[in-house]
């Protein structure tokens, strides 16, 4: 299989700690996505590394027996260690205060502590057998402060930190989830909500395993997945994964089902807002895109993989030693392996080899594998490094061995425009409130983030369109119907069309002399008015002369000012279509020669030069009987230069009569 085929990759800088074994334990914490190797109990050291820790941090610790947790704070100010199913050991790593142990025991009697998370930078929860214990942590005092708890039969716990939920199962069949979210010294029980779980159980034993249980935020919403390794339904085959929505306010309710269609060892990722579901029998992963539309039920939606199943990309692991040694061979990474461990949204650890990656979506390859292009577009939209993958998929169906028909086009330019047309209506809305006088402090008030999925006219213009018109074995007739179908699209939002994607159009008529086509999308206003189209028109009047005044009447439509006329065709070095304007209008006897001068001199046009001079001899010996010009007219530089290139003899004589 090619590089090409695999749309799931482990990062290429995985963070590398010293590997499992019977004198170095491994602890993860998904708060601070941080590797904790500890030796000896942290007698002779441990070491801690994050994907984003350029310093990993190193440290010494008596060892007061067998460590059960090991979290550091947020922002690496406390680290709490647990020993016992009683207490948390606390030690303050900050600068200029006391290095002295401090103990937390739970409060409640008989309790056995499963575990700990923290909250925040001084904030942490006990989670127990018997409930759940929120405190403040004092450091410079050494102590904690109970700040809230609750009690409750505990089978197990799961914390979310980016949702900064812990989820509690409770109840003999552990199936009965109950939520809490915390935020800024304040812990709020969330109603709780029963997973279903595949059969009616025979016994009465713990049925709801941590394993088969994750939280994610997909699309800025809090999801509990749960793997249910048979379908409810009797005659479906397959293990599925059920999505409840876990919302702030109101009951948790189950959205969506993703139907894996085999069995066997799962684990899951969320990555880029999309579900990844690893399968260890076949050594294959599967994605799916709760935003692409699904078969909808009334309740539920159902969602089958985006893609058929493929491999994450082969890896090597890197030789480490000094540069002599390190000439082996790089080692093939073993994939899928049982002593990975998976932690969202997107970590994979192995202990044993002393890694931990981020699981990357590789977008180029899904192009080829998703041939049905609307439902590709839908897809890359939602993907946070989706532009230049998008602009390749625009040029690639204008292509001559992949060309879409019309109708697909279409859907694809309308897709991108309707994203175009959010955002810009967005921007509007908050420029209008900003004018409107509120102020840019104002919790309400947030300036639209500009994503990669909003594809402006400079970006099809140049990235696409503008390379796709100059392909020389594109059939014309092809080539105007899609610049059309672009503009027909931004139409259809109300999306102003910008200049030069008329100029494009009409570059492309006449270059293929299609005069009529040009004359019928003026004269029906399929091309917007607009004073650069009115200047390029005017520049084809040598090869149509129509244009002229097809030009003219654009200008006259866009109330434009005679006098504004002529500067907007002077500044575009049209000094003759300015000069035929003036006349066609009758102000020619009051224009300023020097204006028209200097302009025919910036074109380096000798000829023009010459033309332009020769009109202004004649309109002075027309109006004054006399060619040569007034020092009033401050035309001296002008005359010595033609005197200069044509000579004196060029010069018009006074006629006498």
């Amino acid at each position: 299989m090619g590089e090409e085929d695999y749309y799931l990759e482990l990062c290429d800088r995985p963070v590398h700690f010293e590997k499992a074994n019977p004198v170095n334990c491994v602890f993860f914490d998904e708060a601070n996505k941080q590797v904790f190797a500890v030796r000896s109990g942290g007698a002779t050291g441990v070491v801690v590394k994050g994907p984003d820790d350029r310093n990993p941090i190193s440290f010494r610790m008596e060892d007061k027996g067998e460590v059960k947790c090991i979290k550091f704070s947020l922002e690496n100010k406390i680290l709490a260690v647990q020993r016992t199913s009683k207490t948390v050991d606390f030690s303050n790593f900050i600068p200029d205060s006391s290095q002295l142990e401090y103990t937390q025991e739970c409060k409640t009697k008989n309790a056995n502590i499963l575990g700990f998370c923290w909250t925040s930078s001084t904030e942490i929860v006990f989670i127990t057998d018997q409930g759940i214990e929120f405190y403040q942590v004092l450091p410079e005092k050494r102590n904690l402060k109970l700040l809230k708890s609750q009690n409750i039969n505990v089978n197990w716990y799961m914390y979310c930190p980016e949702g900064a939920v812990i989820l509690l199962s409770t109840t003999v069949l552990g199936n009965v989830l109950q939520p809490f979210y915390f935020r800024a010294g304040t812990m709020s029980k969330l109603p709780k909500f029963e997973i279903e779980l595949p059969a009616v159980p025979k016994s009465t034993k713990l049925n709801l395993s941590e394993r088969d249980i994750a939280m994610a935020t997909i699309y800025g919403q809090l999801y509990v997945l749960f793997l249910r390794h048979h379908s409810r339904i009797s005659n479906s085959t397959g293990a599925e994964v059920v999505l409840y929505h876990l919302p702030r306010e109101g009951a948790c309710k189950k959205m969506h089902i993703l139907k894996l269609n085999r069995t066997g060892k799962f684990a899951l990722n969320v990555v880029d807002n999309l579900v990844v579901v690893h399968h260890q029998d076949t050594e294959t992963s599967v994605i799916f895109d709760i935003k692409l539309r699904g078969e909808f039920d009334g309740t539920v939606t159902f969602h089958h993989p985006v893609l058929p199943a493929r491999s994450i990309q082969p890896y090597q692991i890197p030789v480490a030693g000094p540069a002599p040694v390190t000439s082996q061979s790089p080692v093939p990474c073993k994939l899928y392996s049982s002593s990975w461990i998976v932690f969202q949204p997107d970590i994979i650890i192995s202990a044993s080899q002393g890694y931990l990656w981020n699981l990357q979506v590789k977008l180029q390859p899904i192009v080829n594998l998703l041939p049905d292009k609307g439902r590709l577009m839908d897809f890359l939209l939602q993907r946070k490094e989706c532009k230049m993958v998008i602009l390749s998929v625009c040029s690639q169906m204008l292509s001559e061995s992949d060309r879409a028909t019309l109708p697909v086009i279409a859907t694809v330019f309308d897709k991108l425009n309707h994203e175009y047309k959010k955002y810009l209506d967005a921007e509007q809305s908050y420029t209008t409130a900003l004018e409107a006088g509120q102020s840019r402090s104002s919790p309400l008030l947030r300036r639209p983030v500009r994503t990669q999925a909003v594809i402006d006219q400079s970006d099809m213009y140049t990235h696409v369109l503008s390379v796709f018109t100059e392909k020389k074995d594109m059939p014309h007739k092809f080539v105007i119907a899609v610049l059309m179908e672009y503009i027909r699209s931004l139409n259809q939002f109300q999306i102003t069309v910008q200049h030069y994607l008329h100029e494009l159009v009409i570059k492309t008529l006449v270059q293929h002399n299609l005069f009529y086509m040009l004359h019928q999308f003026l004269q029906y206003h399929v091309l917007s008015d607009s004073k650069p189209l009115a200047c390029l028109l005017l520049s084809l009047e040598s090869f149509y002369p129509p244009a002229h005044q097809l030009s003219l009447d654009m200008l006259k439509r866009l109330s434009t000012a005679n006098d504004e006329i002529v500067e907007v065709l002077l500044s575009k070095h049209q000094v003759l279509a300015a000069l035929r304007f003036i006349r066609g209008i009758g102000g020619h006897d009051n224009i300023s020669a020097r204006k028209f001068l200097d302009a025919a001199k910036q074109t380096e046009d000798n000829m023009l030069f010459y033309t332009i001079f020769r009109f202004f001899e004649q309109r002075n010996q027309r109006l004054r009987g006399n060619p040569n010009f007034t020092p009033g007219e401050h035309c001296e530089e002008h005359v010595a230069f033609f005197k200069q290139v044509f000579g004196d003899q060029a010069l018009m004589r006074p006629t006498t009569f």
